[in-house]
């Protein structure tokens, strides 16, 4: 398959992941984002003192705040990403709720002049992820091309409702494998985790 290929078929498999997630009733969030909220406290205690480079949840995704406001609680910073440029890596800025925000793409809040930090782990929202720890992101290669440019690499932890997961997204040579992917069914550790 030539990336051309590859390119339309992620596109598809990310339309139709994105209408599966929609399709999830509100209580039935609920009920699964709790639970991955519970098994992030419980699994990655260390997260609790560092720097936790977040989301803001968008169409579906798993709302990471309940989580995050445990992980600030114990001593952790959190941050929400920035688009800079439409190709290039992404900067976080710190978050805490209350912080000032303003519109960033697709109209997604982002901190308005608070801090840049770099985040010394991820939690990642992947439209659809497979077994080996790839995620199939909107398209930008935001994420991608963020770790990339990170050293050390930071902790990287996908967070998703179990109907994302899919046989393979068709990685490409420059898709960035996540350390490890929390469903409401448990964690996974991914290859790419030397740990």
């Amino acid at each position: 398959m030539n990336s051309e290929e590859i390119k339309l078929r992620k596109a598809f498999l990310r339309k139709e992941m994105l209408a599966r997630r929609l399709t999830i009733s509100p209580e039935q969030r609920h009920v699964w984002s709790n639970e991955i909220s519970r098994l992030l406290i419980n699994a990655f205690p260390m997260l609790n003192s560092m720097t936790i480079g977040m989301y803001w949840p968008y169409q579906g995704e798993f709302d990471p705040r309940f989580a995050i406001r445990h992980f600030r609680d114990t001593g952790a910073r959190a941050a929400l990403p920035e688009v800079v440029q439409r190709n290039g890596a992404l900067r976080f800025r710190q978050w805490w709720p209350g912080a000032s925000m303003t519109k960033g793409i697709y109209d997604i809040p982002v901190p308005d002049g608070t801090d840049i930090v770099e985040p010394q782990a991820f939690l990642m929202p992947p439209v659809g992820f497979d077994g080996r720890g790839y995620r199939l992101g909107y398209g930008g290669g935001f994420y991608d091309r963020t770790l990339a440019a990170l050293a050390p690499r930071p902790l990287t932890i996908g967070v998703a409702f179990e109907i994302s997961r899919v046989q393979t997204i068709h990685p490409q040579e420059f898709d960035i494998r996540m350390d490890y992917v929390v469903t409401e069914l448990g964690v996974f550790k991914t290859p790419a985790c030397a740990t």
